[in-house]
């Protein structure tokens, strides 16, 4: 009985929480883009708990594991991050009252770093070599090590990480565009924002053309980004669903983040930069039409940013 009345009130605690998930803004790009008939938008992902579009996953995720009773109190959640899902991850099982544990590369940023430690997460760096596929490879031989004291959320490999954006994103930019949008672009890291945006987009119009994203060399600087040929390829990830595939290099992305800052006031991150290349060399070539992008998280985590 206890048992049952802890689940149900941790279980309760999980449901309050939900209104501070997601129903982000959408923001219009009229400064740093301006094209007659076509226009681009972009979901501020900061407006949410977590402070990034990370929080969406990590929160279905525990939402999940929690209501199937393979999460609670006495459990440490488990999994392997660069960043921003490990700071969602925190910041929602520090408002829960769960336990977690982060292997993470030694290069992650000291910001994130110091977020982390802030929500109470256990912190086990990785080789700064090996990125995150090697901090995955860790994060599982330790669970495997010891199945009692953790569930293993392995983000890339689970379902409710891509079903987050499925009920979410791209139910939201939807309804936010009034069925207007004609293009969705975004770029590849765990792969669940594109996958499930895309995925609900394409349900509801078949016609909107989905475009996806990733670095142009294995050597990139866009924090959360993987380039698929290199990379270990997330389980999640489908690779028939985009429409097209475009490269973007750290250097555009890099080069884009003053401007936005000075003609539509958002401090971007190198990520949400790197999406709107993305998306403006798709609107470049319209006539007309309404793309939408996602920004991920905001430029202030990145205090080492030069613009």
């Amino acid at each position: 009985m206890l048992i049952k009345e802890s689940k149900s009130s941790l279980l309760n605690r999980v449901f309050s929480l939900e209104p501070f998930i997601g129903n982000t803004p959408l923001f219009p790009l009229n400064g740093t883009f301006s094209k007659p008939g076509v226009t681009i938008y972009a979901k501020l992902e900061w407006y949410q708990l977590g402070n990034s579009v990370k929080a969406r996953p990590a929160f279905n995720i525990i939402k999940e594991a929690v209501a199937s009773g393979k999460l609670d109190e006495h459990i440490h959640l488990l999994d392997a991050s660069s960043g921003n899902t490990g700071v969602a991850y925190g910041a929602i099982g520090a408002a829960l009252g769960l336990q977690v544990t982060l292997a993470l590369p030694a290069n992650a940023s000291n910001q994130k770093k110091n977020a982390l430690k802030a929500h109470g997460v256990n912190i086990i760096e990785t080789s700064r070599f090996e990125g995150t596929d090697g901090a995955q490879e860790y994060a599982l031989e330790l669970y495997q090590n010891n199945p009692e004291l953790y569930y293993y959320a392995d983000q890339y490999s689970n379902e409710n990480n891509w079903k987050a954006h499925y009920y979410s994103t791209g139910r939201e930019i939807f309804d936010q565009t009034r069925g207007k949008i004609t293009h969705f672009v975004a770029g590849l890291g765990t792969t669940g924002t594109f996958t499930g945006t895309a995925r609900r987009l394409k349900e509801n119009n078949p016609n909107i053309e989905v475009i996806s994203l990733q670095p142009d060399f294995a050597m990139h600087a866009l924090e959360g980004w993987k380039h698929l040929e290199t990379a270990k390829v997330p389980k999640i990830y489908d690779p028939i669903l985009a429409d097209r595939n475009l490269e973007v290099s750290t250097e555009e992305a890099y080069a884009l983040i003053k401007e936005v800052a000075l003609k539509d006031g958002l401090l971007l991150s190198p990520s949400s930069a790197a999406n709107l290349v993305g998306a403006i060399r798709v609107a470049k070539e319209l006539d007309s039409g309404v793309v939408v992008t996602v920004f991920p998280d905001h430029g202030s985590n990145y205090p080492e940013l030069v613009i």
